[in-house]
């Protein structure tokens, strides 16, 4: 069986009229973290209503599918899924009738030992319908003899191994946890209703709450479980955190620039990056450009370090959606210029300093600079604001398999080689953690340094024969 990993966002909210409407928003404004399938679960007297479907959130959901969810509190889910199938089934909220009641659940992560417990559970005869390690979590919760949600989780929680920030609707509450480790990042707010009665939101980015006029309270805290009821929320912990390994990632490309993760400002962090990079890799140039849109901030702080003028030389195409057509087989070559053109009137004759946040199969950035010197530059010196990617993720980050990981295969000199850059030079891990402002102890940059923080349970052999 396929490892199921997954990229994705969840939203929630507890005590407010609008809720389906406002989940919608929320997820909106984290559609970056998942682009394949998007599902809200509403809680309306007592029971659920569901609404999930393929595609982007504004596809799937209509104003009459948002005035079906009826109810004052809901949870919702997009999701990029980056092994295993396309299913309908795998689709979350995922929902189920307990003896307790009706429960839907969303989760960001991978939980590493899924495929462990998956078997375990088969063989004690649970059923599974899909093939993600969340359906792994709704069976356990249901084989646990706890009356009470909270102890119940209090139980379940602690068998998981890996990455989950979690959100569980059951018919008298809203909770979140979040792993002991905080690899993935889940925040709570609080939102004025006209009324002037509050209501709680739970989101993986606070961007969700910029959109829905929700002000940020806090990180749900590694190992904890938040329980939001009309009488407000209450504090429980079903682990004590033995080490923290929050994911660098989502400050170097995963999160929004303008959302808070970990406490910081992910675009003051990019910014950082960037001051780093020219600190540690400065070349004389006439400008500094980004790749847009995710080398943006990291050029910004590159030229404000070196002196050296930022410019837009490369504008991007953002409508440029998956259903694009594809050209003829005579024009195909254009390739990356569908969504990224030089400005050749500002590139020609210039030594020109381009910024990405990472380089991982390296062939997109060979047609950068292939473009870039099309346009005219004189030379090409490529920086990237992030160290050499030489691993898999198995946390919940899209990674390819290390055969496919350019920086595990070729030396510094093959790939600037490679890519056909003047210069190449990477942020070294030492400069990336300054830049988060994180003690190495703190976050995860398995990805980069290959210091897994959990045992893998087979994972790692698995990516490598598939």
């Amino acid at each position: 069986m396929k490892a199921w990993h997954d990229e994705c966002a969840v939203m929630g909210i507890w005590g407010d009229k609008e809720a389906s409407h406002l989940t919608y928003l929320g997820l909106y404004a984290q559609q970056h973290r998942g682009q394949e399938s998007a599902g809200i679960v509403t809680l309306n007297q007592g029971l659920h209503l569901a609404h999930k479907g393929m595609g982007l959130v504004g596809d799937v959901f209509s104003e009459d599918s948002l005035n079906h969810l009826k109810g004052q509190a809901g949870i919702g889910h997009v999701r990029y899924s980056t092994t295993g199938e396309s299913f309908i089934t795998n689709i979350q909220p995922l929902t189920a009738r307990l003896l307790n009641g009706p429960l839907a659940i969303a989760h960001n992560g991978n939980i590493v030992n899924a495929h462990v417990l998956r078997r375990e559970l088969i063989r004690e005869g649970a059923i599974f319908q899909g093939t993600n390690d969340t359906e792994c979590v709704l069976h356990l919760l249901a084989k646990d003899k706890n009356n009470d949600l909270v102890p119940c989780l209090k139980s379940v929680l602690p068998q998981l191994e890996g990455a989950f920030s979690m959100l569980v609707l059951a018919h008298d509450q809203l909770i979140a946890a979040r792993d002991p480790y905080g690899f993935r990042p889940l925040v709570i707010g609080e939102r004025t209703m006209e009324d002037g009665k509050t209501s709680y939101v739970v989101a993986s980015e606070s961007c969700a709450f910029d959109l829905i006029g929700a002000k940020l309270i806090r990180e749900v805290e590694p190992g904890e479980i938040i329980s939001i009821t009309d009488q407000g929320i209450t504090s429980d912990y079903f682990a004590k955190s033995q080490r923290l390994a929050k994911c660098v990632f989502e400050h170097v490309y995963f999160s929004r620039p303008d959302s808070f993760v970990f406490g910081e400002s992910v675009y003051e962090s990019r910014r950082r990056m960037g001051e780093v990079l020219a600190e540690e890799s400065g070349v004389d140039a006439d400008m500094v450009i980004p790749v847009p849109d995710s080398g943006v901030p990291a050029s910004i702080g590159y030229s404000r370090k070196s002196g050296i003028p930022f410019e837009l030389g490369i504008i991007r195409n953002h409508y440029i959606g998956r259903t694009f057509i594809q050209p003829t087989q005579s024009i195909r070559s254009f390739g990356v210029k569908i969504k990224l053109n030089p400005q050749a009137h500002l590139l020609k004759g210039k030594r020109v300093i381009v910024v990405d946040d990472s380089l991982v199969r390296g062939t997109t950035s060979q047609k950068i600079i292939r473009l870039v010197r099309q346009a005219g530059a004189k030379e090409v010196h490529f920086r990237l604001a992030s160290p050499p990617t030489t691993g898999p993720c198995f946390y919940g980050v899209d990674t390819p398999k290390k055969a496919q990981l350019i920086a595990s295969n070729m030396s510094l000199e093959e790939i600037r080689k490679f890519i056909d850059a003047d210069s190449l030079a990477y942020l070294s891990i030492e400069g990336m953690l300054r830049a988060v402002k994180g003690e190495p102890k703190e976050y995860c940059a398995a990805c980069f340094d290959g210091k897994y923080p959990t045992d893998l349970f087979g994972l790692e052999d698995m990516e490598v024969s598939k």
